[in-house]
């Protein structure tokens, strides 16, 4: 693994601070969300956003897109959702008389997957594929997406009746999990002023978002956030903090070796966001909340008193000390 030049990682901060600055001109508020979605990018990560509707998320994601010039595809996850309508299928040609592929939504460079707990198991279990292998399977056929390739997933966590749980195993697969709230007053009055400025209906805007680089630049960028250097005291401190998670008392199931991993990825990612060429351990403890969130599992105790996953994962947090120069 060879670290980037001084020069590369100046031109890859100055990027990334050009695209935080263009999805902001079409997003009003929601900076941490923001950052944390281009955190998971920079990682080539997965998210899953939990809020309820109507709180910017598919304007998010087309602003992102808008910014590299990548694909943007839409899926609303329903009951009746099959795997074909997400990954595609085999269609016969009556001219030709033969089969021919036709690709299904999944292969774009931004999937945002709304609601994925509206459909059932095997319909999420097609989507698990594509995320984990960056291919699909068609007939027997093998066909890769074209990177840069992430996934964010909707859930609304007020209606839960008629919904499918997503698993351990495929809640594992997603980097992140951001929790999106309403915004705040003045955030409001800024986001009113700018949907109704002189437009008709609620038609999504981002012609305000300038493109920055294509999308063979963002793999660029995603191959140089991997390769930025982390001290063994850093490594150290992220597996202390999922390895406390299996010993907590009040949580029945912790974070295995895929939580300590995507701490790095993630840690590394926000450190270029930061403008440094470095991670700190600050980085590690800064994300960790939307790393773990979904990773851990309490006990029936704590949830019937009301304990909040993220309070405890806040305790173990302060009890793990991170280290300083």
């Amino acid at each position: 693994m060879t670290a980037p030049t001084n020069e590369q990682t100046n031109r890859a901060i100055e990027i990334v601070q050009r695209i935080r600055t263009e999805v902001s001109r079409a997003v009003v508020g929601q900076q941490t969300v923001i950052d944390q979605v281009l955190i998971a990018l920079l990682a080539a990560g997965h998210v899953l956003i939990e809020g309820v509707p109507g709180l910017g998320k598919t304007l998010l994601v087309q602003a992102l897109a808008k910014t590299f010039e990548g694909r943007f595809t839409r899926i609303q996850f329903t009951p009746d959702l099959m795997p074909s309508d997400i990954t595609g299928h085999a269609l016969y040609d009556l001219k030709t008389e033969e089969f021919r592929i036709r690709k299904g939504p999944v292969f774009t460079h931004l999937l945002l997957a709304d609601e994925i707990n509206r459909a059932p198991a095997k319909s999420q279990a097609a989507l698990l594929e594509v995320m984990q292998e960056q291919q699909v399977t068609i007939e027997g056929r093998g066909f890769t997406v074209s990177p840069p390739f992430m996934t964010l997933a909707t859930q609304n966590p007020v209606e839960q009746e008629g919904t499918y749980p997503l698993p351990e195993a495929q809640l594992d697969r997603f980097l992140l999990k951001i929790r999106i709230d309403y915004p705040t007053a003045l955030e409001e009055i800024n986001l009113v002023k700018q949907v109704t400025a002189a437009k008709v209906g609620e038609g999504l805007d981002v012609s305000a978002v300038a493109p920055i680089i294509k999308p063979d630049q963002m793999v660029a960028l995603q191959r140089l956030t991997a390769n930025l250097p982390v001290d063994d005291r850093v490594y150290d401190y992220a597996v202390k903090i999922v390895r406390h998670t299996r010993s907590w008392p009040g949580i029945s199931l912790g974070a295995g070796p895929r939580g300590s991993i995507a701490l790095i990825r993630a840690a590394r990612g926000a450190a270029l966001l930061a403008g440094r060429d470095f991670v700190l351990p600050d980085d590690v403890k800064n994300i960790a909340l939307a790393i773990l969130r979904h990773r851990i599992t309490l006990s029936p105790e704590l949830e019937i008193e009301g304990h909040q996953i993220d309070t405890v994962l806040t305790a173990i947090l302060n009890k793990v000390e991170a280290p300083r120069k």
